[in-house]
């Protein structure tokens, strides 16, 4: 199949003019931006948690007050209880489907003899003392090893999301001061960012009764893009996992993928409707979101059809809107050649590279993000 003949041949020739996934609409930049804003505060909060559980809940069975980043007193308890807090169950979501899926230079250092001798080294200095412990790894020598990679992915992914948050945080101040005014904008910035901390180096490590033990030393050679973002962006993009409550798990039913390849339940396909339905991990994200949406953006959400009514909705809307920006500027920096290249052997690499990835969008929303927005409502009649 050529490029010519593609179902997606038109976003193929967008993105080879230097145009985005999404279209340059001003009210697309406006929802973009906005939603990005809070995004980045959201990620910031779920970044310090993650690498909270990382570095200080190390092989802790019972994690009680994981969420607590070390302050545990009774308002933060009543807002717990009350559930006035911070879904940080979305971002252990986020990290578990990183580990599930794997892929990447992080899963494979995981199953490296290397880990396995730092991981056991750190096992060994931290149940000590705990008989329980001892016992329980002698009859389970694999479980506290696992635990351990666990928490290399929850450090891992709270590293990634330090990065982004502050890259779309800086994103809003550009916007407000009037340096981003159009969508290839927005993508050129996440790019930008992207680049920059490319090479940045992921590490974890933890402290032991004032000994610092390496999980994932510098020596690994492990980076910002190719081992958290790339792997970040198949496992929650495009796989994502069945949510609860949607879908039948009974392997009879056939409702869920035999293969892990042919999962589609990320960000770019979810169907935004079930948002603020119970048992579906986005809508905690929505739900989070909510609470730091810019007034602009929060005003146009007034003023829409149903006002407030399924606000979770259109943040996800919005949402899947600046996630496609991201995919673009992804497909951008990981491109054999510069996508306005001239030269035909490098544009037909190109194309090549472009119809892979437009093949995992053909189920995916982006027909929806490219519909124009509309949010009047039409007076039902009869013929309807």
């Amino acid at each position: 199949m050529t490029s010519q003949t593609h179902p997606l041949s038109n976003y193929i020739h967008r993105l080879e003019s230097g145009d985005a996934l999404l279209p340059d609409y001003p009210e697309n930049l406006v929802e973009v931006v906005g939603i990005l804003k809070s995004y980045g505060v959201v990620l910031d909060a779920y970044s310090v948690n993650l690498i909270y559980i990382a570095d200080h809940q190390f092989l802790v069975l019972f994690p009680f007050f994981k969420y607590f980043n070390g302050e545990i007193n009774l308002q933060k308890l009543l807002k717990f209880w009350w559930h006035d807090r911070i879904n940080y169950e979305y971002a252990e979501y986020c990290m578990k489907t990183m580990l599930w899926h794997g892929g990447g230079g992080l899963d494979t250092y995981l199953d490296s003899q290397e880990f396995k001798t730092l991981a056991e080294a750190a096992i060994q200095a931290k149940i000590k003392n705990n008989p329980f412990m001892v016992g329980l790894h002698k009859l389970f020598p694999e479980f506290l090893p696992e635990q351990v990679r666990q928490l290399a992915y929850y450090s891992g992914l709270g590293q990634f999301w330090r990065v982004m948050s502050d890259m779309f945080l800086d994103l809003s101040d550009r916007y407000d001061r009037g340096e981003i005014q159009s969508i290839p904008a927005v993508v050129d910035h996440i790019l930008n960012g992207l680049v920059a901390a490319a090479n940045q180096p992921i590490t974890y490590s933890v402290e032991i009764k004032g000994t610092t033990y390496d999980i994932i030393p510098k020596s690994a050679g492990l980076t910002f893009l190719m081992d958290t973002a790339v792997p970040y962006v198949e496992a929650v993009f495009f796989r994502g996992a069945p949510f609860p409550g949607t879908v039948s798990y009974n392997a009879q039913a056939h409702q869920i993928p035999g293969e892990q390849k042919d999962f589609a339940y990320g960000a770019l396909y979810a169907d935004p409707l079930p948002i603020g339905g119970s048992g579906i991990p986005p809508t905690q994200l929505m739900q989070d979101m909510r609470h730091f949406l810019p007034d602009y953006l929060h005003e146009i959400y007034r003023n829409s059809c149903r006002g407030e009514d399924d606000l979770r909705v259109q943040i996800c809307q919005s949402f899947q809107k600046s996630m496609f920006c991201v995919t673009t500027a992804a497909i951008r920096g990981l491109a054999p050649h510069p996508l306005d290249t001239d030269d035909p052997a490098q544009k037909q690499a190109n194309r090549a590279y472009l119809e892979n990835w437009m093949n995992r969008f053909v189920h995916s929303r982006l027909a929806e993000v490219n519909e124009p927005t509309s949010r009047e409502c039409r007076p039902f009649t009869r013929s309807e």
